[in-house]
């Protein structure tokens, strides 16, 4: 069944590369250019334009190993080529995470006011080092992913379905995707899958729950100071809050199929990466025309030049 929508799937990551390419392209643009203006850079903006790059380069690299994968059907060309493709596809898309939880994690910090001093310092003591932690976590994401170098099976994979010693080959799988059945290999597929999906999926939810219960609260207050005789009004807070629950729920979609995605392969050693990387595809291009909606300047910025784009 996946082997059949290989095709649609390339197909479609194409669409949505073009997507992704041109929002995130268009925030990192505005980005300095509005630097070059106002001579500030906000440790927003440089969270913000750490995803956009990792967003940008996730989806050239992915694309790239998805339209050699199409092409070489039968995997004639050497197998670490394509073993190095996925190390960068894994690594990009496991920056792309954490980015994503580090900035909701920041937007958190400005709305939500936390009664605990200790939990409130730890989190002024991680925004004061916005550039650092945005350093590290590319680092840190190479980093896990290079083992993978010398887990994926870098032999012929010709003999698809066939048993050769400890590897096992299957008719579905991807250039350059085989794992061994070995238990090292299992514990470190679960160790990845847990520091790249879960982790930042537990950090973004915790902040969801915050930022959704300060709402609540915060619309109470202000119906309660109007006698409830018109609705509440947050102004421009509500954009911001929008924008983070958006990107939550947009990054809670990505994490299923995820973990849907390496079930198969840790399980099953069947490879269902097209589908992982579309859905990675869609979120980036859906996180970005979220952050760029967050920002209203940004927004209709970006409407005004859009309408203009059409009456030319």
């Amino acid at each position: 069944m996946l082997v059949l929508i290989k095709y649609p799937l390339w197909v479609m990551t194409g669409v949505l590369g073009i997507t992704t390419v041109f929002f995130n392209s268009y925030i990192s643009l505005m980005s300095v250019l509005n630097y070059k203006e106002k001579k500030q850079w906000t440790p927003c903006e440089t969270i913000t334009m750490a995803l956009s790059v990792a967003s940008i380069a996730h989806q050239m690299t992915c694309y790239f190993w998805m339209t050699m994968d199409e092409v070489d059907s039968n995997c004639q060309i050497a197998q670490i080529g394509y073993a190095i493709l996925l190390v960068l596809t894994f690594s990009f898309k496991f920056i792309i995470m954490w980015n994503s939880s580090f900035l909701t994690f920041y937007y958190s910090t400005k709305l939500v006011h936390e009664p605990n001093h200790c939990y409130t310092h730890a989190q002024d003591v991680i925004v004061k080092h916005v550039t650092i932690a945005v350093i590290l976590i590319p680092l840190f994401g190479f980093g896990t992913c290079l083992p993978m170098l010398v887990l994926f099976n870098a032999g012929n994979p010709a003999a698809a379905g066939n048993a050769v010693g400890n590897i096992t080959y299957k008719a579905n799988g991807d250039c350059g995707l085989v794992f061994s059945d070995t238990t090292s290999v299992k514990v470190y597929q679960v160790m990845y899958l847990l520091l790249s999906d879960v982790f930042p999926g537990v950090v973004m939810v915790k902040c969801c729950i915050s930022i959704s219960v300060h709402l609540a609260i915060h619309l109470q207050h202000m119906k309660v100071g109007t006698n409830g005789t018109h609705p509440p009004k947050l102004g421009t807070q509500i954009r911001v809050i929008e924008m983070a629950l958006g990107l939550v729920a947009n990054f809670l979609v990505l994490l299923v199929v995820d973990l849907y995605v390496n079930y198969k392969i840790v399980a099953h050693q069947e490879s269902t990466l097209s589908l992982t990387i579309f859905f990675t595809s869609l979120y980036t291009t859906v996180a970005a025309v979220v952050l760029i909606y967050g920002k209203r300047t940004l927004w209709k910025t970006l409407i005004h030049d859009f309408n203009f784009w059409l009456s030319e």
